[in-house]
């Protein structure tokens, strides 16, 4: 308890509570809706929309924020976290972008549509780059670590590219590097709309990655998404990199899902493989380098592993009260890769990875994932949201490591939770303010290697939408 009394005593904290009284969550996805026929960003079918949005925040177990990753500072407790940090962070209540989409009418109700989108980390004006926060790390004991994360954003200018058809009666087909279905559904169904800084869910890639952050967005994809009577929707995402490149190898997903009486259910199926987890470099891991041919400024540890997904989420609108229930569960099982990748292939964003494991999971891992909250609308511009997130891993080490139930090995049984309280207050359809808070903390198997095993981090800021 007197732990929790010098958080509430620092200063940054008491202006969070004192804004999250005054703000609201209403507008996280309103930078994705199709835009109004007559928004002055349209010109002849083509669309300029994007976000910028950048916070204050402080952090009670963090490490020195990054100027790479995308929202500069975990969020939640990291392997990392051992000291109070303060500073700017971009991304806190969605990602900050800029973007262009069109819809071109061909015949009938069929038109052509493309959509390409650009991240970048305002706090720190460089383009998303989760996996050079890595590369900065290589040879660093963990706490001379900066903050760090795997992800799927490489410093490519494009995060999101495709071009493709789509009719109101047979639904919508596009080709390209896209966001994954459960991604999409996370957006939607996480009682934060997966905000970085109040979601466990938008904290960290791996669950609407499907297992692993770098397949929340996946090059070479084909999407499918259509709906009948506004009431029943299916989706369908194949992956064809036939050899390994980019963010995995082949993979599939499927979605269907409904809407009546103001309840929403979606349920998903995911099985991707090749799966790519990259770590920074070990000291020992940088002194073999040069025997390999390879350099520390573009080289990363992995672990590579065939996932397998079932997700189910929903949400419940309660009419006249303004609020919204929601929850869900995920569970992610990893297996040894049906087949194996060889050290120094090139990975997403040209990085070589340089160490490869693809043994990592003789048993097989399994994480299940869950999430409840609610989401109050106090007025129409105000809005306040509480949400509880959790995993829980099994034992999955053999010999000596087998069905241990501690903070030893990674391997252990563990698990993860994490609340949040957040309001954002919407001044105009463009922009908005936020304040809130998020406590993690992490135990066993989940928390072998931490230097601390809880992290809270009081979070305010403004977002423009256009």
């Amino acid at each position: 308890m007197r732990r929790q009394r010098r958080w509430i005593a620092h200063p940054l904290l008491r202006s969070a509570l004192l804004a999250a009284a005054l703000s609201a969550d209403a507008l996280t996805q309103a930078q994705a809706a199709a835009p109004a026929a007559d928004d002055s960003l349209t010109w002849r079918g083509i669309t300029l929309y994007g976000a910028i949005d950048i916070g204050l925040q402080y952090e009670s177990h963090g490490a020195p924020f990054s100027d790479f990753y995308t929202p500069a500072s975990t969020n939640i407790i990291q392997k990392a976290g051992r000291e109070k940090v303060t500073g700017a962070t971009g991304s806190n209540e969605s990602q900050s972008k800029v973007g262009l989409r069109g819809r071109e009418p061909i015949v009938g109700d069929w038109s052509g549509v493309f959509a390409l989108e650009t991240w970048f980390n305002p706090q720190a004006g460089q383009l998303s780059n989760s996996l050079k926060s890595l590369i900065v790390n290589n040879g660093l004991a963990t706490d001379q670590q900066k903050t760090s994360s795997d992800g799927a954003s490489a410093g490519q200018l494009v995060q999101i590219a495709y071009v493709g058809i789509h009719s109101d009666t047979f639904g919508t087909l596009t080709f390209g590097r896209q966001q994954t279905l459960v991604a999409d559904g996370i957006t939607a169904l996480d009682p934060n709309l997966a905000a970085p800084a109040f979601s466990l869910l938008g904290a960290s890639g791996t669950y609407a990655g499907a297992g692993t952050t770098e397949d929340k967005r996946l090059d070479s994809t084909v999407k499918y998404l259509v709906s009948y009577a506004d009431s029943i929707h299916f989706g369908a995402l194949f992956i064809f990199n036939d050899s390994y490149a980019s963010a995995g190898g082949t993979g599939f997903q499927a979605n269907i899902g409904g809407h009546y009486a103001g309840l929403t259910i979606d349920t998903y199926y995911s099985k991707i493989y090749d799966a790519v987890s990259a770590t920074s470099l070990s000291a020992t891991q940088v002194a073999g380098l040069s025997k390999l041919g390879f350099t520390s400024d573009n080289s990363l540890s992995a672990t590579i592993s065939d996932n397998t997904t079932l997700a189910i989420m929903a949400a419940y609108t309660i009419d006249p009260i303004p609020v919204k229930l929601y929850a869900g569960y995920e569970r992610i099982q990893y297996a040894n890769p049906t087949h194996p990748l060889a050290a120094g292939v090139s990975g997403l964003g040209g990085y070589t990875l340089a160490f490869v494991s693809n043994t990592a999971y003789s048993n097989d891992k399994k994480l299940d994932v869950y999430w409840a909250g609610v989401r109050y609308s106090v007025l129409r511009p105000l809005a306040i949201t509480a949400a509880f997130y959790g995993f829980r891993q099994n034992a999955y080490g053999t010999g000596s490591q087998a069905g241990c139930a501690s903070v030893a090995f990674s391997t252990c049984s563990g698990s993860f939770r994490a609340y949040s309280l957040d309001a954002d207050y919407r001044f105009t359809k463009r922009f908005d303010i936020y304040a809130g808070a998020m406590y993690s903390a992490v135990s066993d198997g989940a928390a072998s290697g931490y230097l601390d095993r809880t992290n809270i981090n009081p979070t305010i800021g403004a977002r423009f939408i256009f």
